[in-house]
């Protein structure tokens, strides 16, 4: 039993050395976050925290303290194309194009 309790003790301590990368309002997105951080070989983990002030239950992404600046990177750059590609597929589909533009008047 004393080696199952020095595990699980290893394990609180690993991520109470994490810090938190940023907070998302649901799980579905804290676990994109935690899938791409994953992928680029940064270590993280999904902690779920009430707000007691407000009553409303934030969900915290966290990475260990050597891998935040990285994090960050990784997670804004994700946001940036995101942002980017819905853009693009705005763009697309606007009704305001005028497509008589491209058509020749001879």
């Amino acid at each position: 039993m004393a080696k199952s309790y020095k595990k699980n003790r290893k394990s609180q301590t690993d991520t109470q050395d994490f810090v938190v990368v940023t907070f998302v309002d649901d799980l579905e997105q804290a676990k994109e976050y935690e899938s791409l951080l994953k992928t680029n070989d940064i270590p993280a983990v999904i902690n779920e925290q009430n707000e007691q002030l407000s009553g409303t239950k934030a969900i915290a992404v966290m990475v260990p303290e050597d891998f935040l600046d990285e994090a960050h990177v990784v997670i804004e750059s994700q946001n940036a194309y995101d942002d980017f590609y819905d853009f693009a597929l705005d763009d697309e589909t606007d009704d305001d194009f005028d497509s008589d533009l491209f058509e020749d008047e001879f």
